[in-house]
């Protein structure tokens, strides 16, 4: 009976070699921790989560798995190795990166003081003042528009990748959707958690109001800080 389960370990490990994929398991430990580290993916989720609902959350936490999706196929290509070698594509995607964080974060601060009844951060009776796909097109956009994300990949991949089989595409685009679904997981169980614990503790105005202006000024600081990185 002992000797089923580890049959087909050994098969399950044979056609992940088939397609040039080697040391899987350790793989997927370091994706479940680089998912799990906090970085801008998580700040936008969050802010998505706790500022609107759980729904608009988990679209935005699917648009930056969706990002994930767009670098890999990059990859597979070879275009991210273009972008990186490319300093004035890589300076065009970045800083077009961080304008679009700081759009973001301009608008959330105008609407919160300017116009108070489209808080980002709102009570259950109000309407929702993006759809499901604007949550869902600002995480992916959030995601595709940063090239070290790119470049993370480009370094990160190939070490689970046979290196006779480096440049196969399959290998990149099958790590590429394992680490998109775990991200995915990951972001919308966090979405869900924010959305339904964290956005009940904002019930008056004044405290959403406030909320509002400290989360647009660190998306504000988070496209910054894209801007002037190497």
């Amino acid at each position: 009976m002992n000797q089923f389960p580890k049959k087909r370990l050994i098969m399950f490990g044979e056609l992940l070699l088939h397609f040039g994929i080697k040391e899987f398991a350790t793989f997927v430990t370091a994706t479940i921790i680089f998912a799990m580290t906090p970085g801008i993916d998580t700040v936008f989720v969050l802010n998505r989560a706790i500022g609107y609902d759980k729904h608009i959350g988990s679209m935005a936490a699917l648009g930056v798995a969706s990002g994930v999706l767009v670098h890999t196929v990059l990859a597979a290509v070879g275009l991210a190795a273009i972008v990186a070698k490319s300093v004035m594509l890589f300076s065009m995607i970045k800083y077009l990166g961080a304008a679009y964080l700081v759009y973001l974060g301009v608008m959330i601060i105008y609407h919160a003081i300017k116009n108070p009844t489209k808080l980002a951060i709102h009570s259950s009776s109000n309407t929702i003042p993006i759809s499901a796909w604007q949550a869902y097109r600002s995480g992916l956009l959030t995601n595709v528009l940063n090239p070290k994300v790119a470049l993370f990949f480009l370094a990160f991949f190939p070490q689970f990748i046979v290196a006779t089989q480096v440049d196969n595409a399959a290998a990149y685009l099958l790590l590429g959707v394992v680490y998109a679904m775990i991200s995915a997981v990951w972001l919308v169980a966090l979405a869900m958690l924010a959305g339904t614990v964290l956005s009940k503790l904002l019930t008056s105005q004044k405290a959403k109001r406030y909320m509002d202006i400290g989360s647009g000024a660190v998306f504000v600081l988070m496209g910054a800080k894209v801007a002037v990185s190497d």
